[in-house]
């Protein structure tokens, strides 16, 4: 007689009818917490899924970092044990820097504002490779997108998506965007907005493997500039919600 098949372990779904916030807490699961908050329309009720959103981001981050401590006193009383030092960057909490590739001297990095960048690109959308070019909607699909964003990563804490030069300067609100469509793949409460480089690497890297949007930003010329130029963050968006929407995790209304 055949044995019933391991069904894995049970996926706790929204809590039916009314919410309250104790129903919320329970609910462990971003993405659940996620799918809640793009179906709710009643105002009241994001309000409750943004709180119990950001308070489960909020646990996760202090036991990361609990861990984390825990771990890193536990290294240093093995390096002194044995007399010697521990590893550099233990306990970072992100991923693994690697050094910057040697560049040619007088040689600019390439960026969605360079004509090079562009070219190797070339599965952009037109008007995606030009985002100064005057549209007639330029000004509304450019407040639609930026909404967009805003909306998407309104439960993240230390995210304030005012504009497309500014509020993204340390990285995490590209962190915040890609995680919201990624969850799995990184965690987001232990991410640190003074480490500039590690986070531009991680989203990049992360949209590029999963969403497969070419990484038109380059780190070095973010970390030069106190602000990002609006025109090169607008271009990069534009295309990472075109690969989203290609890959069906975005839905757009189909023209008649």
């Amino acid at each position: 007689m055949e044995g019933k098949a391991d069904a894995g372990p049970p996926v706790r779904e929204a809590p039916p009818g009314p919410l309250s916030s104790q129903d919320l807490s329970a609910v462990q699961d971003e993405e659940v917490l996620n799918q809640m908050l793009d179906k709710a329309v009643d105002f009241e009720e994001r309000k409750l899924i943004r709180a119990a959103l950001r308070e489960l981001l909020k646990k996760k981050r202090d036991k990361r970092e609990k861990e984390r401590g825990s771990r890193q006193q536990e290294l240093r009383q093995q390096g002194l044990g044995k007399g010697g030092t521990t590893g550099m960057g233990v306990g970072r909490g992100l991923m693994s820097q690697q050094p910057p590739p040697n560049k040619p001297k007088g040689q600019l990095p390439l960026t969605p504002c360079s004509p090079s960048s562009k070219a190797a690109a070339s599965n952009t959308d037109p008007a995606l490779k030009s985002p100064v070019a005057a549209a007639p909607n330029t000004k509304n699909v450019k407040q639609m997108l930026l909404d967009w964003c805003r909306a998407k990563t309104e439960p993240y804490e230390g995210v304030n998506i005012r504009n497309f030069s500014s509020s993204w300067s340390d990285g995490i609100a590209f962190c915040a965007l890609v995680h919201r469509f990624f969850p799995d793949a990184f965690e987001y409460s232990i991410l640190n907005p003074n480490k500039r480089r590690d986070n531009f690497q991680l989203a990049f890297t992360t949209a590029e493997k999963l969403a497969d949007c070419p990484p038109l930003l380059d780190v070095e010329d973010l970390l030069r500039m106190d602000e990002p130029d609006w025109k090169c963050v607008y271009t990069y968006i534009q295309e990472f919600y075109r690969c989203l929407v290609e890959k069906g995790l975005v839905k757009t209304k189909k023209r008649a």
